[in-house]
């Protein structure tokens, strides 16, 4: 994965703006690749194309520390109940990233194996179902002709349940131009930001990388601090958009993309481009330290009503973390989706997963069982190992992704659930497996 500041799912998020500081999360670069200031091409927009099975090359299995039984449909608590909503078009995009070959490369996450997945996508594309389809009979029906449940298990054998937190995309108000309380930039990847990937070099450093620049001498240093890129404007990168609020625009490199609504109405996505390479280090911790707010109250709302309290001094606190994330401007084309995962596929709201891929293969359909955030009411549906996340470790432990904008923060901020999962993989291709 990517070095996303994307540390935590958000059901730990007072914590981590109080005490975190290790750099992790949530990853938006589709596997194989390294991050880039060039945008990746939207591969939801594409129409879903199987490769014959021949042109799908075969690679090495890569163990999985998980387990599984294999189980009947009925077996899955309250699958009957789920009405599959925007599943169809979850399937598809789904797809699309499953019949991408995998390099075999052992630096990358584990992927659900594409020859497994062939005969199902071949079958999706050809089963006359639209991408938006709503014809819930007719996607069961799909769904359990050609997959077979399999329960998760631990390394083991036993029975798999653990921490179901939240994440979402934020949505902050923006603006083109500086003006009036348009005040916070938020960065394009600089141009002349290097990231080397040590893991090309050393094995033993696969998924390393460093980031710097260039000074006299072809000496390379670390990249400018957050300090020293807001303090020299001959050194900063484009501003994509000036952001409203200064600990929303925080916040959101934090989560690593999100949603900019522009003063002229038009919203447009901040997608994770790379960042300077320094670590993080607390705001809520410092504000603790510097006695303006007890430690256990370091939330993003009380954090801001002090920012509004104290405006000369807001600089000094987001300049304690060194650490900026700098993004890509993307189009909203389908409003339904969100940002890439790590699988390299747009999220759907409710339908999507950050899973532990050492037990479930990014690419994987999977039936979640928990409960929604702060009650005991079930939460049962079918949702896409699509995302990993640093946090995100062992078996069952899962971050559900709850949409764009403050209802679905306030859900993610909640949750920390128990829950347990059914890997769903094709009939007839044995056990789950991953590439």
């Amino acid at each position: 994965m990517t070095a996303v500041l994307r540390y935590l799912g958000l059901g730990a998020m007072t914590v981590f703006l109080a005490a975190c500081s290790t750099p992790s999360g949530h990853s938006p670069a589709p596997i194989g690749t390294a991050p880039s200031a060039v945008p990746q091409q939207d591969i939801a927009q594409a129409p879903l194309r199987v490769p014959p099975l021949d042109q799908l090359p075969e690679t090495p299995v890569r163990p999985l520390v998980s387990k599984f039984q294999a189980v009947q449909w009925g077996a899955l608590p309250g699958w009957s109940n789920d009405q599959l909503d925007h599943v169809w078009k979850g399937f598809i995009n789904n797809c699309k990233g499953l019949m991408r070959p995998v390099s075999g490369s052992l630096a990358m996450p584990a992927r659900a194996a594409p020859r497994a997945w062939q005969p199902v996508c071949q079958a999706a594309q050809n089963s006359g179902l639209g991408v938006d389809s709503t014809d819930t009979a007719a996607i069961r029906q799909f769904l359990e002709s050609h997959l077979q449940p399999w329960r998760l298990l631990d390394a083991q054998g036993k029975i798999a349940k653990n921490t179901v937190t939240g994440y979402y995309e934020p949505l902050l108000k923006a603006s083109k131009r500086q003006h009036g309380p348009y005040q916070w930039p938020l960065y394009a990847v600089p141009d002349d930001l290097l990231t080397i990937d040590l893991g090309s070099l050393y094995p033993e450093l696969a998924g390393k990388r460093i980031r710097g620049k260039v000074i006299e001498g072809n000496r390379v240093v670390p990249y400018d601090t957050r300090a020293e890129i807001n303090s020299n404007p001959q050194r900063q990168p484009k501003v994509l958009v000036w952001a409203e609020d200064p600990v929303e625009a925080f916040f959101l490199q934090i989560q690593g993309s999100g949603r900019a609504v522009l003063d002229n109405g038009k919203a447009v996505r901040l997608a994770y481009g790379d960042h300077n390479g320094h670590p993080y280090s607390s705001i809520g911790k410092w504000l603790a330290d510097q006695g303006e707010l007890p430690l256990a109250q370091t939330s993003m709302q009380n954090i801001k009503k002090w920012a509004k309290d104290n405006p000369h001094r807001v600089h000094e606190m987001l300049n304690v973390n060194k650490a900026m994330v700098f993004f890509n401007e993307e189009q909203i084309t389908d409003p339904l989706l969100g940002p890439k995962g790590a699988y390299g596929i747009p999220l759907i709201a409710e339908r999507a997963v950050a899973i532990d891929p050492t037990f479930v293969p990014l690419g994987t359909p999977v039936y979640l069982a928990t409960t929604y955030p702060a009650t005991n009411t079930p939460l049962r549906k079918l949702v896409f190992a699509q995302d990993t996340g640093a946090a995100i470790k062992g078996a069952a432990r899962t971050d559900f992704y709850w949409g764009t904008g403050e209802q679905a923060g306030a859900q993610a901020g909640r949750m920390k659930q128990t829950g347990e999962m059914w890997v769903l993989w094709p009939k007839g291709a044995g056990a789950p497996t991953a590439r």
